[in-house]
């Protein structure tokens, strides 16, 4: 899939959503017209694309740490050596 003028919006909203007042997911719908689950599949495959990247290298790094972070406490929570 190429990277689309909605991939730009995701990442722009996601480097700057707490600047936006109450519930995230409530932001999502209102600025991006998608609901919260749309939302993350997205953040999910633009932390792997390299356009994403090339973007915004920032965010998509912070979102790369932030899911290497989840995986690293998910295999100690089944007891897998990390």
């Amino acid at each position: 899939m190429a990277f689309s003028q909605r991939d730009q919006s995701v990442l722009d909203f996601e480097r700057s959503w707490w600047l936006i007042p109450g519930p995230k997911d409530r932001a999502i719908r209102e600025h991006l017209g998608m609901s919260a689950t749309q939302y993350y599949r997205t953040l999910k495959r633009l932390a792997d694309d390299p356009a994403a990247v090339q973007y915004d290298p920032l965010t998509v790094r912070r979102l790369q740490r932030s899911a290497s972070k989840k995986n690293v406490r998910v295999l100690a929570a089944e007891g897998e050596d990390v």
